[in-house]
């Protein structure tokens, strides 16, 4: 029976933990995470005090991209169960009050899907290469690409079939887009979105949502560098205004149900007036910010996107969305302990050289991962954690090349490591075979996981997942509003800020023990990311005050 209750807006201050399925936990011993895993471990989720899980794809799939290259979006991949299986999982989790959100990657479908596979018989100009972008080639046999467009995992976002076009492809080679300027795209996605909803799915999270329309027209456009996008709804291939149409009409599927089907953008647009664009409830109704995750663990940047982001959640009707990490960045308590002032660049050396240089301050890295984490679940707004963050886990950054998966790496030619670091499947048991994850993982464990397993933390004051568990238990007493006030000026190194309903939240972002604010009562202090607070808070530590 479920305990959920019948809230409209249980979305705007949930805390979701995503779960990479694979990765979780293997009920049938073959090395690989399933949906009879996720249902095994729901008391474990239910204690952590989570309100929503979001599973990344488990849907039939070659796994050229983790599950990101969908073979069909309304079934289950035989290696991680069967619809049954999701049904028996979702029924658990709303009956342990748990909401289900599951990932829908609507720009891009495999290789096998039955649709491409039909464009792929067909000929150049059919209805069944419509539904995908196929074109001529350039040059006197049309055998150069369309256009100088890459692919974000390296290598060409263009592949040439036997009969001589072209297909694009933003992602990899087996992840051909789909035209969404098609109809019979939109109105099968709708379909696909009612499939789900009538299972019992509580809310969708969107992959890749802001590249679905593009600028097919010819001569096509130049653009070299993805990342470079411009503010004005014009960008070839991403965030074009025409995409808001194919979201209200997601909207439209959404608002069929009672209470109606939350759902949330991966949208990585830099410009704040185009991403809240998504978040309007006429469309999605939350997006994605990164703006922490991409941040330094620096009180001014903390402090600043912290204001920037509440103002402009206030402004759109939405609620705010704070992540540190996920299926494709390296675990925060690892870029935290890289040296101050490492960019992109070093972080990717970092994990080439398999994380042997720079050397790593792996104690502080942990220390201000887990201060930055109570400085976040203490704001306003949807906090998204991802699997094995509660365990303090770090990026395994020395995974052997054998074992290597993400087409980053291939595609790349072994340059950019790509993100199997982050993946590695989690530790529940130090002295059981696999960490007690199940069979012989899919990715290697490295040994210093078993300091790390949760049956280790499991009851043990000051441990990570305790930290976690104390944290998310108070949260639900913490967000009654969905606004703070600032204690604190701007600058300082200790941030401090109050709920209305009294709660005080101070984190010390230096590396020294900070003085008390004035009027500051430690005897308040119910939770601490660190040592006890005496007469100071400790360097790089973040504080719980109860009113």
């Amino acid at each position: 029976m479920s305990t959920l209750s019948p809230d409209s807006a249980w979305w705007r201050q949930a805390a979701v933990y995503q779960i990479y399925p694979r990765s979780f936990s293997d009920a049938n011993g073959d090395g690989m995470g399933d949906l009879p895993g996720v249902t095994a471990r729901m008391g474990y989720l239910s204690a952590l005090g989570i309100d929503a899980i979001w599973l990344s794809p488990f849907y039939p799939s070659a796994l050229a991209d983790g599950g990101y290259d969908v073979d069909d979006y309304r079934n289950v991949d035989p290696r991680l169960g069967s619809l049954s299986d999701f049904n028996a999982m979702v029924s658990a989790a709303h009956a342990s009050g748990i909401r289900v959100i599951v990932d829908i990657v609507p720009n891009h479908s495999s290789n096998r899907h039955e649709w491409f596979q039909a464009a792929l018989a067909s000929a150049p100009g059919s209805p069944e290469r419509a539904r995908y972008h196929f074109l001529d080639g350039l040059g006197a046999d049309g055998e150069l690409p369309p256009s100088d467009w890459p692919s974000h995992f390296g290598g060409p976002a263009w592949t040439r079939v036997p009969d001589g076009q072209w297909y694009l492809h933003l992602f990899a080679t087996e992840q051909p887009d789909f035209n969404w300027d098609h109809p019979e795209v939109r109105e099968d996605f709708h379909t696909t979105l009612r499939f789900w909803a009538d299972r019992g799915v509580d809310g969708f999270r969107v992959d890749v949502a802001h590249a679905l329309i593009k600028d097919m027209s010819l001569p096509l456009r130049s653009k070299p560098a993805l990342e470079i996008l411009v503010d004005d709804g014009t960008d070839p291939l991403f965030d074009r205004d025409e995409v808001h149409e194919v979201f209200a009409g997601w909207r439209s599927v959404l608002n069929e149900y009672d209470p109606p089907k939350a759902a949330v953008a991966e949208a990585w647009v830099p410009f704040t007036n185009r991403r809240l664009k998504y978040a309007r409830p006429t469309e999605l109704g939350q997006a994605f910010n990164f703006d922490l995750l991409q941040a330094p663990f620096s009180a001014v940047e903390f402090r600043s996107i912290a204001e920037k982001c509440l103002s402009e959640a206030d402004a759109s009707g939405a609620s705010s969305t704070w992540v540190f990490s996920n299926h494709d960045v390296v675990r925060h308590p690892s870029r935290y302990a890289l040296p101050d002032g490492s960019t992109l660049a070093d972080l990717e050396a970092w994990l080439l050289a398999d994380g042997a240089t720079p050397v790593v301050d792996l104690a502080r890295g942990l220390r201000r991962a887990r201060a930055a984490t109570l400085f976040m679940l203490g704001l306003p707004g949807s906090a998204y954690l991802y699997q094995g963050e509660e365990l303090g886990l770090f990026e395994v950054a020395d995974l052997p090349a054998s074992s290597l998966q993400d087409p980053t790496w291939f595609r790349t030619g072994n340059k950019v490591k790509g993100r199997d670091g982050c993946r590695v499947p989690l530790p529940w048991s130090a002295s059981t075979a696999n960490f007690g994850f199940g069979g012989t993982p899919w990715l290697p464990q490295p040994e210093w996981f078993g300091e790390h397993a949760a049956d280790v933390q499991d009851g043990v004051a000051g441990s990570t997942l305790e930290m976690y568990r104390a944290a998310l238990k108070l949260r639900g007493t913490l967000q009654t509003s969905e606004s703070l006030e600032w204690l604190s000026s701007p600058g300082a190194s200790v941030v401090h800020y109050r709920r209305p309903n009294g709660w005080e939240v101070l984190t010390n972002f230096a590396a020294v023990p900070a003085a008390l604010p004035a009027g500051v009562d430690l005897s308040k202090v119910v939770l601490s990311s660190g040592a006890p607070a005496t007469e100071s808070i400790p360097a790089e530590t973040t504080l719980w005050l109860a009113p």
